[in-house]
């Protein structure tokens, strides 16, 4: 009898949380059009908004508009900051923290500098920060921790991180003893993947391929909403591709991507061509910063290239600082479209973002699609 009880209930709460995802994607709608998009009946996505308008996660705008029938429809909306989730990025010498709404609105942000040498120390000031986020925030829906590394994200687990310096690290056994609020531990540059696509492209099931040049370089490939880690946490890593006879990388091999394009690397091949050049400077030398940024759009290309072959996202979103570079930006397609397929090349659209994406807000993005995952 307890079995079959659980059905029912089930069922519910998969409801609850596909209409959760609907809401958030679709901002401001109607309980009607929910029923439609979600093949649901009309009753039950009234019961279950009724449910979320007594727990005040959503409330009623009003009539929008009259249906063919004359019935005005009625409005409906998340109250946002009724449901809120926190990122906290872990980076060498760094923490940032991000608390956003249930729309992925930012409430509170914060970054300093520590030490994070020893993993003993960090995971202590971890627990101090994520209490103390508890505390700020009780609406909290769960508080992303994210790594640079291969990370275990079912486990809670941090295999390597060269950044860091760490290795084998059970981080969520390290923060056990923090009760009320789940966390969910994961690779940053995967968390801030989940920003790069659309809600439309989520919809539809696309696949984009997503890289990050910063320190190090890292990407993620995801599915609609999900990221595809691989059978040991490494899928995405671009980082270590090898696309030249080059300087050793801190993975120990040579010519990896990330030893010759990520930041460290390109401030000292401007160093090494012009005394006193650096990324802050190139306006004073343009013509050697475009030919160090060329180069390094030569590399990426070539990468991409492997990429696109082997993965065919439909979209590759490239976050990185030389992306304000016109003679990198041109390097990296014409490098790409001369080594792939053409048809590929065609068929992906490749997009270099402004300004760079906020891994603490993936962060918190990453719990609130945990939070609608279904019990199913």
């Amino acid at each position: 009898m307890k079995e079959s009880g659980k059905g029912p209930a089930l069922l519910r709460l998969n409801n609850e949380k596909r209409l959760l995802t609907a809401l958030r994607q679709q901002r401001i709608t109607t309980r009607q059009d929910i029923a439609g998009l979600l093949a649901l009946s009309k009753n039950t996505v009234s019961l279950i908004i009724d449910d979320l308008i007594a727990r005040e996660w959503v409330q009623e705008l009003g009539p929008l508009q009259v249906s063919a029938a004359g019935r005005p429809k009625i409005g409906i909306a998340l109250c946002a900051g009724k449901l809120k989730a926190a990122g906290v990025m872990i980076e060498r010498q760094r923490m940032h923290v991000t608390v956003t709404d249930y729309l992925s609105e930012v409430l509170e942000e914060s970054s300093w500098q520590t030490d994070t040498r020893d993993p003993a120390r960090v995971l202590s000031e971890l627990q101090t920060v994520c209490q103390q986020l508890q505390q700020r925030h009780p609406e909290l829906l769960g508080i992303g921790l994210g790594f640079p590394g291969i990370v275990d994200p079912a486990a809670g687990y941090l295999h390597i991180s060269s950044h860091l310096g760490w290795r084998d690290v059970d981080i969520q056994a390290a923060l056990h003893n923090l009760t009320g609020t789940p966390l969910h531990i994961m690779n940053y540059v995967k968390a801030a993947a989940l920003l790069a696509q659309t809600p439309q492209k989520v919809a539809e099931g696309a696949s984009c391929f997503y890289l990050r040049i910063g320190e190090g370089i890292g990407g993620a490939l995801l599915l609609g909403r999900d990221i595809f880690t691989g059978s040991s946490w490494t899928a995405g890593e671009a980082g270590h591709l090898t696309v030249a006879d080059g300087p050793a990388c801190s993975c120990g091999k040579y010519g990896c991507l990330e030893a010759l394009i990520s930041v460290p690397a390109i401030q000292q091949q401007l160093a090494a061509v012009e005394q006193g050049l650096s990324w802050d400077t190139r306006e004073q030398s343009p013509e050697s910063t475009d030919k160090v940024m060329t180069r390094a759009g030569h590399y990426l290309g070539k990468a991409l290239s492997q990429i696109m072959l082997l993965l065919n996202p439909s979209t590759l979103v490239i976050d990185s600082p030389w992306n304000s570079n016109a003679a990198f930006c041109t390097a990296v397609k014409e490098t790409a479209q001369a080594a792939t397929l053409a048809f590929t090349f065609n068929h992906t659209q490749m997009i270099f973002l402004s300004g760079p994406l906020s891994p603490a807000k993936g962060l918190a993005l990453a719990v609130i699609e945990r939070n609608e995952v279904s019990p199913l």
